[in-house]
């Protein structure tokens, strides 16, 4: 008789997370709920429900390396559609602030270049100039001519405006850009701002 070889993963990561988070990753009994839901689910690598089963199982580096929490729209679709109330956005966004802590990037760096980028836009102007922000992607990423073939009829079309626009208030979302980042600073190195 063959013997039973039992796997028993490290429950570290899962308990780490828990505690960011403040959800409970064992509740999550795979029903699939939440992947079926996602609207970016087709261009990640593991879906919502695989990165739960991946936290479960103490899989630390495939998770915080995996393309889906950088792709992730923080739609709150999965939550929304957990049997079990599992926050599971909250869930991809503490290991997408786990893995820029750690220094980790995703296995194709284009997502980390854009999603970097596309905030800086939002950031700074308080919402995106799409030729800036495409022509600093293609340098960046080292695509240089990456969907140049479409630029002519996106300006015949007036797709494309030439400048960026001015926003109102472009100010005050720096200043909640700002402020997000010292709550997250403050969770994660576990004191919280809006206490003090």
């Amino acid at each position: 008789m063959t013997p039973t070889i039992r796997i028993t993963p490290s429950q570290d990561f899962r308990l780490e997370i828990e505690k960011l988070s403040g959800q409970k990753i064992n509740r999550c009994y795979q029903c699939g709920k939440c992947t079926a839901g996602c609207p970016a689910a087709y261009t990640m690598d593991m879906g919502p429900r695989r990165i739960m089963r991946g936290i479960q199982l103490g899989l630390r580096d495939e998770v915080l390396e995996s393309t889906s929490i950088w792709v992730c729209l923080a739609c709150q679709t999965c939550s929304a559609r957990c049997p079990l109330e599992i926050d599971i956005a909250r869930v991809m966004e503490t290991l997408h602030h786990l893995a820029e802590t750690e220094h980790r990037k995703p296995g194709d760096k284009d997502v980390a270049i854009f999603h970097r980028l596309f905030l800086q836009e939002i950031k700074e102007r308080g919402h995106v100039h799409e030729l800036g922000l495409g022509a600093a992607f293609n340098i960046q990423s080292g695509h240089l001519f990456l969907n140049f073939d479409l630029l002519p009829g996106m300006f015949l079309k007036k797709r494309l405006p030439l400048l960026p626009a001015r926003t109102k208030g472009a100010s005050q979302i720096k200043a909640i850009f700002d402020r997000v980042k010292a709550m997250e600073s403050s969770r994660f190195i576990g004191t919280n701002p809006e206490q003090k």
